[in-house]
């Protein structure tokens, strides 16, 4: 559900009350966007890249914090935003480096422009059985082939294994090939 015409502050005053487990709420510009709870298309997709994700953090030995679907906001960008999931890569970060983004519906509000306002360097959708990369540069976001946080990520395996329907072989398969380069 999306509502127009909200300043930063009715939007604040309005997310208290609807405020509960379940419920996702973002702002871009006055819009104010109302999610419900993701069907299992949408958290098994999301649990299947974090999993491979995080398996070749680990792998590459890269010193990472998984900081899933963390609420990101800036009053002074009019935005807020969670990702489906999020990722600092190095200590210390303020806000991810990474977000992922697993879209089953359409609709909503621009998700770059949200992203884009609160700096993050690299985001990711999954839609259709396929991984869209954009990365941030000074002139917005702009589509990528390569990861360029993860330059050494091969992204043809990553979204062949996430389209894997057993969950268990998709990670045999990513880990057996990362392995071997």
């Amino acid at each position: 559900m999306l509502i127009d015409g909200l300043s930063w502050r009715e939007f604040k005053a309005v997310e208290q009350l609807l405020s509960r487990p379940g419920v996702r709420l973002s702002f871009l510009d006055g819009v104010f966007e109302i999610r419900g709870r993701p069907g299992r298309k949408h958290e098994t997709d999301k649990q299947r890249i974090s999993t491979l994700v995080d398996l070749f953090l680990e792998y590459a030995g890269i010193d990472f914090t998984p900081t899933g679907s963390v609420t990101l906001e800036s009053e002074a960008g009019r935005v807020k935003r969670e990702a489906d999931l999020s990722y600092e890569l190095g200590p210390n970060r303020e806000f991810p480096d990474l977000a992922v983004e697993v879209v089953v519906t359409s609709g909503g509000i621009n998700k770059l422009e949200a992203y884009k306002r609160l700096q993050i360097p690299e985001v990711w959708f999954w839609e259709n059985g396929a991984l869209r990369m954009y990365s941030l540069g000074a002139d917005g976001y702009a589509g990528v082939d390569r990861s360029f946080v993860l330059p050494d990520l091969d992204i043809v395996l990553l979204a062949r294994c996430i389209n894997i329907e057993n969950h268990l072989q998709a990670m045999r398969e990513f880990k057996q090939t990362i392995q071997s380069f």
